[in-house]
């Protein structure tokens, strides 16, 4: 089996995506060869734990039109993108890592070339919680984003599921060395 080159990591809010994610690149730290994408968001920069890039609506659209996207979404009221640099980290050879959506992977998943799927999940009550001590949402908005995450199911046999419901270090360990596997393959 050849190096994967794209590991797409997605996930219900709560589910600590960004946390197992920079759990993976703290340890691997420049150590393999492996580039962990940033997300282009229309969101102000708040005191999430996710290192984002902030767009207004008009910066996002400006890069959009100028193909700067190789990826792009809408959820919850905000845009998301992961930039087409991406395309030049795959072609030098490294294993790259996206912070995707859920959505956007079954929509677009046929498309995807050399692509693992990982999805991050964790039970609805640790959900719940997790969202609640964000403080970013109301009750409804908390509910709605629980509804949506048991709208997904993926059918898909590749799919790769990590539970992120206990200790942040079993789930981010378990990225870390499927990361390792994929990007020390020839």
């Amino acid at each position: 089996m050849s190096r994967a080159s794209l590991v797409y990591v997605m996930g219900p809010s709560g589910a600590g995506k960004t946390a197992v994610i920079d759990y993976a690149r703290r340890q691997i730290d420049g150590a393999l060869p492996i580039a962990f994408a940033h997300r282009y968001i229309t969101r102000p920069l708040g005191k999430d734990l996710e290192n984002y890039v902030a767009l207004t609506t008009a910066e996002f659209d400006l890069r959009k039109r100028h193909g700067l996207f190789a990826f792009d979404w809408e959820a919850y009221g905000y845009r998301y993108g992961i930039g087409s640099e991406i395309q030049s980290w795959l072609k030098a050879g490294l294993t790259v890592v996206v912070d995707g959506s859920r959505a956007h992977f079954v929509r677009h998943h046929g498309e995807l070339a050399d692509v693992v799927p990982v999805l991050i999940t964790a039970g609805r009550d640790e959900l719940r919680r997790r969202l609640t001590e964000r403080d970013r949402e109301d009750v409804a908005a908390i509910e709605r984003r629980l509804r949506r995450a048991e709208a997904y199911r993926s059918a898909d046999l590749a799919l790769v599921v990590l539970d992120n419901s206990g200790p942040l270090d079993r789930a981010g360990e378990a990225l870390r060395s499927l990361l390792a596997e994929y990007a020390n393959r020839p």
